[in-house]
């Protein structure tokens, strides 16, 4: 059987051999280092750019020292202050500015300069963009625009180096990547329903939240990728 895409999402836990670097040895057929070595290849010729190799040395030293002590917070100050950075951005979801506040402090207290934008920036009518009053949330009442690309500008423009997400609404932070000139990292992922802890629901799939599941949902779910994904 030929695997034509990776699928590490299926490994069993008995084989992960990537951890002890017998990929090639003990790797499954969809493996990554079966299936496209070219891209692995092509990869690893990136790290030798200057600014990649930094951020990837550093970003392990904090996983090192920090291994099970460090609050993501305190990943955050420690990584900030490897890499040098002077001024931090923050894009926020209004409803997180109480939280936001709190972190801008933190950060502050560390000697960083602190630059925060809120996703409801611009009062942007959500109508301008055309969707209709029946599409909002609260519809018959003004209902402001989220507008992470304006938060990614505003922070490009401000200077910031490094950003941190907190509670972007999905495809609103899919924006505020694509259009965010600094490296960014996520501290809080909006999951209104579950307390902003999305694991949640990876973890009681087959239980509490098994609707989260489609109409082809495998009878015995993570033994082989799915048929359009090999031949």
């Amino acid at each position: 059987m030929k695997y034509e895409d990776p699928a590490c999402a299926y490994c069993p836990p008995t084989v992960r051999a990537c951890r002890q670097g017998e990929a090639e040895l003990r790797g499954p057929g969809f493996c990554p280092t079966k299936v496209d070595p070219e891209s692995q290849q092509i990869a690893r010729a990136l790290y030798d750019d200057p600014e990649t190799l930094k951020v990837s040395r550093e970003s392990a030293k904090v996983e090192a020292e920090g291994y099970c002590k460090w609050t993501r917070v305190e990943e955050i100050v420690q990584f900030a202050k490897k890499m040098g950075y002077r001024k931090i951005g923050i894009a926020n979801c209004i409803s997180f500015v109480d939280h936001a506040h709190t972190l801008s402090g933190i950060l502050e207290s560390h000697g960083f300069e602190v630059v925060s934008v809120a996703c409801k920036n611009g009062s942007i009518p959500k109508e301008d963009l055309g969707l209709a009053d029946h599409e909002k949330v609260r519809p018959g009442q003004f209902e402001a625009l989220c507008n992470p690309v304006a938060q990614a500008e505003l922070l490009n423009a401000h200077g910031c180096e490094f950003n941190v997400v907190m509670g972007l609404c999905i495809g609103h932070d899919s924006l505020f990547f694509k259009y965010a000139k600094g490296l960014t990292t996520v501290l809080v992922a909006k999951d209104r329903v579950l307390g902003h802890n999305p694991i949640a629901a990876l973890q009681l799939a087959d239980s509490y939240y098994s609707r989260v599941w489609g109409p082809d949902k495998p009878a015995k779910p993570g033994k082989l990728p799915p048929a359009g994904r090999r031949n």
